[in-house]
């Protein structure tokens, strides 16, 4: 193996390990003949059991859309390079690159806070987003079926859920998310942001084809599942040219509506991306880097609210245009359903019990 083979992880998408924020101390690599061992390797993902006291987070983003979120998962092993959840990471004492990706927190007592939530005296219904940090159908959600566990308490509720996935592990659970759709209590977005292959494997290392979701969507469409495309995140240079076909494809197989986020490299996030870039791209790197600094006010992240997703300039006004355009030859007016809230019940309770 030569040395520019041993500098880059195959199969996962940060191949830097930073320093965490919030520590006091920390190590680098010096003098490489002074290690009896690798200074930074890809191990195998560790999954490490953790028991929250509550699962339901509060949200007072006022451009995310959405008021409280569930994640079954800390971490992801996807890997995607510009995941914004990267950051979190650092406060359970993990790095935001290659400890994101392979040591996953598992919420093993999930499903038993949701429902002591739901039972709690003055609960009032509000739809619950699913995967707002980390994708709920991560490959350990295979062995473990906490999320399908969560959407059957949803459903044994009558309580509204949204989720957003790559992930077409979703298809286990066509029965559910059908039982769920069938009273308004539902709706799905599928996030694909290339069709590229080569593109998707670097950017997404560990997810499903582009053609493999566009299957999904087809397949929750065919449901009666409300389901839309998600374009995230566009990075410039790389896949902003693929909005077009994208909306296309997607409306073409089923979704009803699209949206889309502009990639913004906050915190840790910056430099691994940096570091992924020049490693990907060498060619075309600071034409990315550049792209994307065009869309954050010179800068490659944004804070503000709205405008962090969005982006500003030229360039993000060019891809927003571009979106609207797509959408309204592929797709029409359609918009997110709202979803029931009065159908809420706690099937814990005597009959008599439920009208309290």
């Amino acid at each position: 193996m030569d040395s520019k083979e041993e500098k880059y992880f195959k199969g996962r998408g940060a191949q830097l390990n930073p320093n965490n924020k919030f520590f006091g101390q920390s190590y680098v690599q010096e003098y490489i003949e002074g290690l009896d061992e690798p200074f930074l390797t890809s191990d195998s993902t560790k999954f490490i059991a953790t028991y929250p006291k509550a699962i339901l987070s509060k949200v007072d983003s006022p451009d995310i859309g959405f008021y409280q979120s569930l994640n079954p998962y800390q971490g992801c092993e996807h890997g995607c390079i510009y995941c914004y959840a990267r950051n979190s990471h650092e406060y359970w004492g993990y790095s935001a690159g290659l400890d994101f990706e392979r040591k996953i927190l598992v919420k093993y007592n999930a499903v038993e806070l949701l429902e002591k939530e739901f039972d709690r005296k003055g609960y009032i219904p509000e739809s619950v987003f699913m995967s707002g940090n980390t994708d709920c159908y991560q490959p350990i959600e295979r062995k473990l079926e906490i999320t399908r566990q969560l959407l059957n308490t949803f459903l044994s509720y009558k309580h509204p859920v949204s989720i957003i996935s790559k992930n077409v592990l979703m298809l286990r659970d066509l029965d559910i998310l059908a039982a769920l759709a069938e009273l308004g209590l539902v709706s799905v977005s599928v996030t694909i942001n290339s069709l590229r292959e080569e593109v998707r494997r670097k950017m997404e290392p560990r997810t499903a084809t582009a053609a493999a979701r566009l299957k999904l969507i087809e397949k929750l469409a065919a449901k009666s599942i409300p389901v839309s495309l998600m374009i995230a995140p566009i990075v410039p240079g790389i896949n902003s040219d693929e909005m077009p076909a994208l909306i296309k494809q997607a409306a073409d197989v089923g979704a009803k509506w699209a949206s889309y986020t502009i990639v913004r490299l906050n915190g840790a996030i910056a430099n691994i991306f940096r570091d992924w870039v020049y490693k990907n791209y060498p060619a075309g790197a600071e034409k990315i880097i550049h792209g994307i600094e065009a869309c954050h006010g010179g800068n490659l992240n944004d804070s503000e609210w709205g405008r962090r997703i969005r982006g500003d300039g030229e360039t993000a006004e060019g891809i927003r245009q571009l979106f609207k355009i797509a959408v309204k030859k592929y797709m029409g007016q359609e918009t997110y359903p709202v979803l029931r809230t009065d159908l809420f019940e706690r099937p814990n309770r005597d009959a008599q019990l439920r009208l309290f």
